[in-house]
């Protein structure tokens, strides 16, 4: 039986508001992933939604293609741990039942977005500044963090690029929307590797896949394009919103 059109409506309305709010703050999973499980199972909806957004990630990085230019070394040092961690949290889904992961993640975001919020107060506190090369320790956590951001991004991956933004303001990156641009490349790096496995997989519904990521992708590039005329401080305010936003409805949204 031919799904009805205005599901079809509905899931590209879905997977375009999420590649907006990926090229913005992160946590457009929490916007497919629903939307999928209206007609697919868990699994298959975790891996639909991952393809559906990976093309927006890639069409994010392109709308922001000034900035990378300017990122190369910020890239050069996280990408190592998001795949690595993109293949562990991608193996992991299998193994481990769902709530592991489910349980933790309001609790994560609302850190993230804790952390973010008071970023510059803490920066001063420990003596950071936006233009400041960051130290090797601090360099150590953040890539040990990546790592971990990856292994959650491979398992489900809702929210990481809100937890991304609150440890690259520590990086030394002084712009938000640089911030943005390595978030996208990082984010689109992990959902890769996690694509990968479940392609081997065979969990990928592929008539929703395809178009999902079609309007993922419209999505993806004018979200980085809008975000880049929107000062700074909107963008920071509405990363954090979209933070608390989102742990609300993995608190009781999925209930």
């Amino acid at each position: 039986m031919a799904d009805p059109i205005w599901s079809w409506f509905l899931l590209c309305v879905a997977a375009v508001a999420a590649g907006v709010v990926n090229a913005v703050a992160g946590g457009g999973t929490l916007l497919t992933f629903p939307s999928l499980l209206a007609v697919l199972s868990p699994i298959a909806a975790n891996a639909t939604s991952t393809f559906a957004l990976f093309p927006g990630s890639l069409a994010s990085g392109l709308g922001y293609r000034n900035e990378l230019a300017l990122c190369r070394p910020h890239l050069i040092r996280l990408l190592p741990p998001s795949l690595a961690g993109g293949l562990i949290g991608s193996l992991l889904v299998t193994r481990l039942p769902e709530r592991v992961f489910a349980s933790a993640v309001p609790w994560l975001l609302v850190a993230a977005s804790i952390l973010l919020l008071l970023q510059r107060p803490i920066a001063r506190y420990f003596g950071a500044h936006p233009h400041q090369t960051p130290t090797a320790r601090t360099v150590a956590v953040i890539v040990f963090f990546q790592f971990l951001v990856g292994i959650y991004g491979g398992y489900f991956g809702a929210g990481i690029g809100i937890l991304m933004l609150s440890s690259l303001a520590f990086m030394g990156i002084p712009d938000i929307h640089q911030m943005n641009a390595v978030k996208s490349i990082l984010a689109a790096a992990m959902n890769g590797i996690t694509l990968l496995i479940f392609f081997l997989s065979g969990a990928i519904v592929w008539k929703y896949a395809i178009v999902m990521g079609l309007a993922g992708t419209l999505g993806g590039y004018a979200g980085a394009r809008v975000a880049r005329r929107v000062k700074p401080e909107y963008v920071r305010v509405f990363v954090v919103f979209v933070g608390f936003a989102v742990a609300l409805y993995s608190w009781f949204g999925r209930k």
